[in-house]
């Protein structure tokens, strides 16, 4: 199996234990802010997990990449120039949005890229 680009080998796990047959994993980074917790991308799927529910309780959501509409990276500054400490993604899956910051532009980045090469060219 090769390397997978991952920031926690914990939350790689847990995506893993999750995939279906034949399913491989992409890539998974930490994520900060508000509900802090990781994006995973596999061949077929977006995982969100998402840690601000109420009572410490964890949500683990899947989104199939056929179900995104439209995927956004917002930065303080031009992806094409300048130095910016973090980026975030977000994911608008059937009306719903799904956002995620990331400790760097390149994981970010990352993000955008996979997501937007499975949306516009998986279909």
């Amino acid at each position: 199996m090769a390397d997978v680009p991952h920031d926690k080998r914990d939350q790689l796990d847990k995506v893993r234990e999750g995939l279906l047959e034949g399913e491989q994993v992409l890539a998974v980074y930490d994520c900060t802010g508000t509900g802090t917790g990781f994006v995973g991308l596999t061949d077929l799927r977006i995982v969100f997990q998402d840690n601000s529910f109420v009572g410490k309780r964890t949500a683990i959501t899947s989104v199939p990449y056929k179900q995104v509409r439209s995927v956004s990276i917002v930065t303080d500054k031009s992806w094409t120039g300048g130095f910016f400490s973090g980026a975030t993604i977000a994911v608008d899956a059937g009306g719903t949005v799904h956002e995620a910051e990331f400790r760097g532009v390149e994981k970010a980045r990352h993000v955008h890229d996979v997501v937007l090469h499975h949306i516009v060219r998986g279909r």
